[in-house]
């Protein structure tokens, strides 16, 4: 179904305007024409009254698997208004379309050139966005990133995974894209989004050559090869507008004024030595930096200790999963690969849940320091590869790594040590079968399930890297999982270890009103790295905030 119908113009002087329907709902296989006249009949309106209508989103309800339905939300061009709302009153899901249009906060700040320009740390997708909405504010951000261009990153990234040879400034984690990059590239979140900064993250995406159908799907996706390729034109438009980019460019420290009690960014060191002055640093530098998270804390930037979860990565087939989801309409072109959702609270009191899952796709070396083993998982837009995989996390908190703010990624270090000497301290992987996990004995051979893992999984004894109540809460989960998703407790389903990234373990503190650092001005938190985001559309969303806090501030100071 295309994103846009119209029926056929009518010559009319009455007003145009548009309406929001909500929980139009539709059998899966239904015809082109049936949608335009479920609308008719919802709204008790002719054909003649209805000028056109865009799908706004597009979602299914899969719970009774043989009559799987399409339920829509749409914004319609009618000439009949009152009408309209005084008949359908009682319609609570029908009322005005509300205007989601993207509005610049500011326009033309620093025009004469008599503030040093914005920096904004890190181009992963917080970063991406921060830099793209400045400059087209016309406030030519410098990006400083790590890592390489995106095409080179990606050589670096797909050898490591052939010849085990680790490059930690161009991996998974650091490079032009950021950890989304090497993603399912999934679009949805459940932030609370009242000024639509989500829907200009999407339009932004499509744009830059994303296809159209991630503006009114209900999860959206893109996946690896084209957000290559997306990065790349959103790169283009941001120098286009007078934005810099530098790539491997490493900040090692940044320069902090006092004044009158007050601390002051005043400017950042490169590992090259060189030094670059500017007032306004946009800090959207990823959950793995691990060195400049060490760097701040040593600056007196204020850090908190913040939990996060650790688990490992799980496969199954894919087509077990989508007929578990999807029964007989499994494989059908509107449903897709299938996905799922899954959350144990067990008994010793933590939680365990999916986390970033990948239909179709592929588990990943996602490590960015030598000696440790990370995983990750990753999907192409067509998620047509054999095995499903999700991360199943155990949540922890800081008094599980008590003490120095900075504790858990000494913990997620450990971690990571232990899987790289388990798997062979070759950067294989260790891996253990479902069955034999949970039964508390080590796998020896592989049964179904063939890991994707590159370059090779290491079958072993997974309990030996886990903490004691993370091994607890995941042997129970798995079956308690079979529940929610039957089949999901496959006694030849891979597990492979291990799984520390699934968010930042600090939080570098902003304020709620201007974005900035709680003890440091001109330094503008952003982003997963800082602990406001999760996942690629949120960091986008992010990066807009704080690249309007950033505009807004320095239009203050325009007019100081």
């Amino acid at each position: 179904m295309p994103p846009f119908l119209s029926t056929c113009p009518i010559t009319t002087d009455l007003k145009v305007i548009m309406l929001r329907l909500n929980e139009v709902k539709l059998p899966l296989n239904h015809t082109e024409e049936e949608l335009p006249a479920a609308i008719l009949a919802r709204l008790g309106i002719t054909a003649d009254q209805m000028t056109g209508f865009t799908v706004f989103k597009r979602s299914y309800d899969a719970r009774k698997k043989s009559n799987i339905v399409l339920i829509y939300s749409v914004d319609v061009e009618t000439t009949d208004d009152a009408g309209i709302l005084q008949r359908n009153a009682r319609d609570t899901h029908l009322m005005p379309s509300p205007d989601t249009s993207y509005k610049f906060v500011a326009q033309g700040v620093n025009a004469d050139g008599k503030q040093a320009r914005p920096v904004v740390i890190g181009m992963g997708p917080c970063g991406l966005f921060a830099a793209l909405i400045l400059a087209q504010m016309g406030l030519k951000p410098i990006v400083l990133e790590r890592g390489k261009t995106v095409r080179e990153r990606t050589k670096d990234t797909f050898g490591f995974w052939r010849k085990r040879e680790l490059n930690p400034e161009s991996n998974v984690q650091f490079g032009e894209g950021g950890a989304g990059t090497f993603s399912d590239g999934k679009l949805y979140s459940q932030i609370k989004d009242p000024k639509h900064y989500g829907r200009k993250v999407l339009t932004e995406f499509v744009k830059a050559g994303a296809p159209e159908e991630i503006i009114y799907v209900s999860k959206p996706h893109i996946g690896t090869f084209r957000l290559v390729k997306m990065v790349e034109a959103m790169r283009e438009e941001i120098t286009a507008l007078g934005g810099e980019i530098r790539f491997e460019q490493r900040v090692t420290d940044i320069d902090i004024e006092e004044i009158d009690g007050q601390r002051h960014v005043r400017g950042l060191v490169l590992a090259s030595g060189d030094k670059l002055a500017t007032n306004h640093v946009v800090l959207a530098i990823g959950h793995s930096a691990r060195d400049t998270f060490e760097m701040l804390y040593e600056r007196g930037v204020f850090i908190e200790a913040k939990p996060f979860s650790i688990g490992f990565r799980v496969e199954h087939p894919q087509s077990l999963i989508d007929t578990c989801r999807f029964g007989p309409n499994a494989g059908h072109p509107l449903l897709g690969a299938a996905d799922y959702k899954l959350v144990h609270h067990a008994s010793n009191g933590r939680a365990v849940y999916s986390f970033c899952m990948c239909p179709g796709g592929t588990v990943v070396a996602a490590a960015s320091e030598p000696g440790r083993v990370v995983t990750n998982g990753m999907s192409q837009y067509s998620r047509a590869e054999r095995n499903a995989n999700s991360a199943i996390v155990v949540s922890i908190s800081p008094e599980d790594y008590p003490g120095h703010p900075l504790a858990g990624i000494e913990f997620q270090r450990r971690l990571e040590e232990k899987a790289f000497e388990l798997g062979g301290s070759n950067y294989s992987a260790p891996g253990q079968l479902m069955g034999d996990f949970v039964a508390g004995r080590p796998s020896t051979d592989f049964g179904a399930v063939v890991p994707s893992y590159k370059p090779q999984v290491t079958l072993t004894d997974l309990a030996t890297i886990l903490p004691e109540y993370a091994v607890t809460a995941l042997r129970e989960a798995f079956p308690a999982f079979d529940k929610q998703v039957k089949g999901y407790f496959k006694a030849d389903a891979v597990l492979t270890g291990i799984e520390t990234r699934t968010s930042s373990p600090i939080r570098i503190k902003r304020r709620d009103d201007d974005f900035q650092s709680l003890n440091t001005r001109g330094l503008f938190p952003a982003g997963e790295g800082a602990g406001y985001a999760g996942g690629i559309l949120s960091a986008g969303v992010d990066g807009i905030k704080v690249a309007e806090a950033v505009a807004l501030a320095m239009a203050a100071a325009d007019q100081a």
